[in-house]
């Protein structure tokens, strides 16, 4: 066994011994009774007796709240309200704090993982870092994915909300008409705007909160509509009902640019895929013509500063076809 094996080694078992005496704390601590614990037991009622495996079960769940529940409070100093309303837009029923954890047990399992196979520290980092950007990657498609399907809800909920304010409804009533007939997201996000009134945060405030988190255009008009509505007065069924004209005419709108923009789309997908696609017939077609290329560090420096321009010109070229609406 050569020493680099060996220190790879070393350092894969030292990182699990880590984990695990960490894990190992926070679960002892988390068992420990705490000051809200007691003092939430005073007004509790006793819980009666269950049947052995029952009482089991809910005391490994008590133990993994607890184990979480002090894993966010370690790790809580990393956290960032950014990431926290990205969560929250996302709707994954994870913490901050854990998906932190997350990214960097990615990255560990990047580095060990390729370090082991390729051999190479330098390769190693570089996938680790790779690895630490895919969490963000896929929460940011899962964030896209949500919106997008949220915006396209947009106009019926206004359509439910409107009706419901001509049959008498009040706003708050009309989302509850919200929450039971639609699906997610527009169910979810209106569940979460109604639980926040609840707790005692104003209605325009959590109209705001749900405009961040859907980061809508027409979203934000209708808040902001809404919110004027309720400190002017005024009919609001009215309004409703110029608004949701207004949002039809942009998608209206919207969907004829997209169409006559889409030649600049598809025109800058071709572009900055035909390098890579000439390559590859290449690469088929003579197998050893760039064995030669890639030996020498300046083509290696070159084939990077290509690739920069290729990504620039693709974001160019998008920037070019976009128009705000």
């Amino acid at each position: 066994m050569s020493g680099e094996t060996t220190l790879i080694i070393l350092v894969g078992i030292l990182s699990i011994a880590g984990l695990f005496i960490l894990t190992a704390v926070l679960i002892y601590s988390s068992m420990a009774p705490t000051r809200i614990r007691e003092r939430i037991s005073r007004y509790v009622e006793t819980v009666p007796e269950m049947p052995g495996t029952t009482q089991l079960i809910l005391k490994r769940r008590e133990v993994v709240s607890g184990y979480r529940s002090k894993l966010n409070e370690f790790m809580g100093r990393f956290a960032s309200k950014s990431l926290n309303l990205r969560l929250q837009s996302s709707n994954w029923q994870i913490t901050v704090t854990e998906f932190i954890m997350i990214q960097i047990g990615a990255a560990l399992l990047g580095l060990l993982l390729i370090w082991l196979i390729s051999g190479s520290i330098i390769i190693g980092v570089i996938a680790a870092i790779l690895f630490y950007l895919l969490p963000g990657f896929f929460l940011q498609q899962s964030i896209f994915r949500r919106q997008r399907k949220f915006q396209n809800q947009l106009v019926d909920v206004l359509v439910l909300i409107r009706g419901a304010v001509q049959a008498g409804f009040s706003l708050l009533q009309s989302m509850d008409v919200i929450v039971r007939e639609m699906p997610a997201p527009a169910g979810e996000e209106f569940a979460r705007v109604q639980r926040e009134v609840q707790l005692g945060i104003p209605l325009g405030q959590s109209l705001e909160n749900l405009s961040d988190r859907m980061e809508s255009d027409d979203l934000k008009m209708v808040v902001t509509a809404i919110v004027i509505n309720s400190q002017v007065g005024g009919n609001l069924s009215l309004m409703l009902t110029a608004v949701t004209e207004t949002i039809r005419n942009r998608i209206a709108l919207l969907g004829e640019v997209r169409s006559l923009t889409s030649y600049a789309r598809y025109a800058s997908n071709l572009l900055t895929l035909l390098p890579f696609l000439t390559a590859l017939i290449v690469t088929l077609l003579s197998p050893g013509y760039f064995s030669e290329a890639v030996r020498s560090p300046i083509v290696i420096v070159l084939f990077i500063i290509a690739l920069l321009g290729i990504i620039l010109g693709n974001i160019w070229l998008r920037r070019l076809a976009h128009i705000e609406v």
